[in-house]
C-alpha cells in the first residue's frame, strides 16, 4: 500500500504565527503547484491560529496536512487530509520522542489513527527553536545521521525521515548518507530553501524537500522556482 508522500516531491509548510508577506494570500501560496501544504510552527501555535489558516486553506485544491507541535493544539477539521506527527530521534528529553505522544493518543474524542502518521525527526541546527524546546543533540556528523535513520526506518518503522535544519542551509553530505541508509522510508528535508538552486541541490538527495520560511519572507514567485526545481532534479 503505497502512501501519498511516495509520490510527492515538495510540501509548503505554513507556520500560523508568521505573516505572509503583503499582498500573498493563502489561496496565492496554495496554486504554487506544491504537492502538499503542512500546517505547523514551534512557538506561539494555537488552535484559534491553526483552525485559521486550514480554513483559509481549504477552499484550495491541494492536499492539507496538520503538524502539531504540541497536544493542545490538534485540531479536528474535515478539510485536512490528515496529521504527520513529530517524533524526535535526537531529543535530548524523552517527551519529545514518546512522552508528547502518551498525551496526544488521549486527546478529547480519540485520536485519528487512520489519518496519522509520525515522522521521524533528526533536528540539526542547533540554534533553530524545535532544537531548543526538544534538547536536540545536534553535534552530530554524517555517519550519526545515516544511523539514526536506519534506526527509524529498522528498528521503529517509520514512513517518514526527516532531516530538519529549520533555517539554514543544511550539509549535503549529511542528507546523503540519510539517502543512502534508507530504503523504504520517505526522506523529508527541511531548512534554508532559499532559491530554486538551494532545493535542486537537497531535491537530488531527500525524497521530498520541505519549504517554510520562504514563503512568509519572499512569497509565492520564489516558492514556485522551489517547486519547479524538486520536479527538475
Amino acid at each position: 500500500m503505497t502512501a501519498p508522500w511516495d509520490d510527492w516531491n515538495h510540501i509548503l509548510k505554513i507556520d500560523p504565527d508568521k505573516d505572509l508577506p503583503e499582498g500573498t494570500t493563502y489561496g496565492d501560496l496554495c496554486a504554487t503547484g506544491t504537492d502538499a501544504i503542512e500546517v505547523g510552527g514551534t512557538m506561539g501555535i494555537t488552535e484559534q491560529n491553526m483552525e485559521a489558516v486550514v480554513e483559509a486553506c481549504a477552499e484550495h485544491d491541494v492536499p492539507l496536512y496538520q503538524e502539531p507541535s504540541s497536544p493542545d493544539v490538534v485540531i479536528d477539521n474535515e478539510a485536512l487530509e490528515g496529521y504527520l506527527v513529530p517524533t524526535v530521534f535526537n531529543a535530548g528529553s524523552p517527551f519529545w520522542i514518546t512522552g508528547a505522544h502518551k498525551e496526544w493518543v488521549r486527546i478529547d474524542d480519540g485520536f485519528d489513527w487512520d489519518r496519522t502518521a509520525t515522522e521521524a525527526y533528526i533536528v540539526m541546527n542547533p540554534d533553530a527553536d524545535v532544537a531548543t524546546y526538544t534538547e536536540a543533540d545536534c553535534d552530530l556528523d554524517a555517519d550519526d545521521v545515516a544511523a539514526y535513520a536506519t534506526v527509524a526506518e529498522r528498528m521503529f518503522g517509520q514512513e517518514i525521515v526527516y532531516v530538519e535544519y529549520s533555517g539554514t542551509f543544511g550539509d549535503e553530505e549529511v542528507v546523503a548518507a540519510a539517502a543512502e541508509a534508507t530504503d523504504e522510508s520517505t526522506l523529508f528535508y527541511g531548512g534554508g530553501i532559499h532559491d530554486y538552486d538551494s532545493a535542486y541541490s537537497m531535491a537530488q538527495y531527500a525524497d521530498v524537500i520541505v519549504v517554510g520560511n520562504l514563503a512568509h519572507d519572499d512569497g509565492v514567485e520564489a516558492v514556485r522556482e522551489t517547486v519547479r526545481a524538486a520536479s527538475d532534479a
